[in-house]
């Protein structure tokens, strides 16, 4: 064999040689990949900081103060046109065909009431004081007339809530407060809410001076924690002060809310479920004034 065989290459039974892989063929893809990819990021971080800028908190004006809009809790949502006043004075809301409930809420101070009259004039349901705390003593104390105006508003026809006046100033004595609604209440049948009435009270020498809005809510939260364990509805009845700038709503929002605003629409933020337009309201079949009020919505028959 010569040399010159010995270098010649040896037939490969007519197939091609493969090609050589090269060393950086795939690195230099990965380097493209990483750089497209870290282009799109770039792209979508100035999209998102030019196009997408995070929303500016919102406010709403109280009493000449700036208050932050509390995150997730229902706005008030009800059309300022479609409350009227009938010839009787009385403001009705009638929206899409449903027409909201007329209530009265009564207690010791309306004397005793001709129930009869007082639904033959149009009274829909009526809201009775079960009781209250004493703002200086704190000794819990039966309204002298709930016997009397729940089994004469029943026996009329009208629907019928409660509410008790709290003076709690401690878990402690919110649930006292409720143990102590739910006794009284049990023989009745109760369609309307079961509400805690807290106030703060501006003469004398009252207990729960100091009180702050923590306090206040965690009081009306176990409140409404055992009515609703006991099967009825619950509610927190407030004015805008303490509705603005006491509770925190949003800690509440499981109960429903009574709003006490004396106007001839609601302008309160915040969405209600009952609406106490006035405190010198007339009834026929109560001597005096009464507090008049709205309900937008049915209740169900309490469990």
């Amino acid at each position: 064999m010569t040399n010159e065989e010995l270098h010649t290459p040896r037939p490969q039974d007519g197939r091609p040689s493969p090609p050589r892989r090269g060393g950086g063929g795939w690195t230099g893809k990965l380097a493209l990949v990483f750089s497209l990819l870290a282009l799109a990021i770039s792209c979508v971080v100035l999209y998102l900081t030019v196009f997408h800028k995070e929303p500016e908190p919102e406010y709403i004006t109280y009493r000449d103060q700036q208050l932050l809009v509390v995150e997730g809790l229902d706005k008030n949502t009800y059309d300022p046109e479609a409350f009227t006043t009938d010839s009787q004075g009385r403001i009705q809301y009638e929206k899409d065909g449903q027409q909201a409930a007329l209530g009265i809420d009564v207690s010791v101070y309306q004397g005793e009431i001709d129930w009869q009259a007082v639904a033959g004039s149009g009274i829909d349901f009526a809201m009775i004081r079960v009781g209250y705390r004493g703002y200086s003593q704190g000794t819990l104390q039966m309204d002298e007339r709930f016997q009397a105006n729940m089994e004469g508003a029943l026996e009329a026809g009208l629907d019928v809530g409660v509410y008790f006046f709290s003076q709690a100033t401690t878990v402690a004595e919110a649930e006292e407060e409720a143990d102590f609604v739910l006794e009284a209440i049990r023989s009745y049948p109760i369609r309307y809410p079961v509400v805690f009435d807290w106030e703060y009270i501006t003469t004398g020498q009252a207990r729960t001076e100091g009180m702050d809005g923590q306090g206040i809510t965690q009081c009306a939260a176990a409140f409404c924690e055992l009515v609703s364990v006991a099967g009825y509805t619950p509610m927190v009845y407030f004015n805008q002060d303490m509705g603005y700038l006491v509770y925190d709503l949003k800690s509440l929002d499981s109960s429903l809310f009574w709003l006490a605003e004396y106007d001839s629409k609601p302008d309160f933020y915040y969405d209600f479920d009952m609406w106490q337009y006035t405190h010198t309201g007339t009834v026929p079949g109560i001597e005096g004034s009464v507090d008049l009020n709205l309900a937008f919505r049915d209740f169900p028959v309490s469990s």
